[in-house]
């Protein structure tokens, strides 16, 4: 198995609020099939799926998907484009689970729930500059 994620998919119990929210901090959805609402990422692409037929097609009842201690990071290029998005993600229905401000390592970062509870840190990290085409690399990209 090649070291990489393809696709996320997060399930929606509410498919049009979810992508609403997606919508409202300047995404732009993909043509898909039916069920799936699709943003390509960067090298991968996030997916929105019902819930309950995201159980079905793993073969779970409904009830054993919940929330996992999973998170999403969005990587920025400055510190001081965290608060911004954090506020717009706020403004488009987010819940702030930590305002933007320093961390003991030397980064700055903020966390919020989507509509759903999907959690992303939005995060500056000087140690891992991104790429100009905004791919990240835990060791970065460097300048150029």
């Amino acid at each position: 198995m090649e070291q990489r994620v393809s696709l996320i998919t997060l399930g929606a119990k509410d498919m049009d609020a979810l992508a609403g929210f997606y919508d409202a901090l300047g995404w732009q959805r993909i043509d898909t099939p039916d069920a799936v609402i699709a943003y390509d990422l960067i090298c991968q692409t996030l997916g929105l799926y019902p819930l309950d037929k995201l159980a079905e097609d793993i073969g779970v009842p409904l009830s054993s998907l919940g929330y996992g201690a999973c998170t999403f990071a969005h990587n920025l290029r400055t510190k001081e484009e965290v608060a911004p998005l954090v506020a717009k993600a706020e403004a488009a229905g987010a819940k702030i689970l930590k305002p933007a401000q320093d961390v003991f390592w030397g980064g700055h970062h903020a966390y919020f729930a989507d509509p759903e509870g999907h959690i992303w840190e939005i995060a500056y990290n000087p140690f891992s500059p991104l790429r100009a085409d905004g791919a990240f690399r835990w060791t970065g990209y460097g300048e150029g």
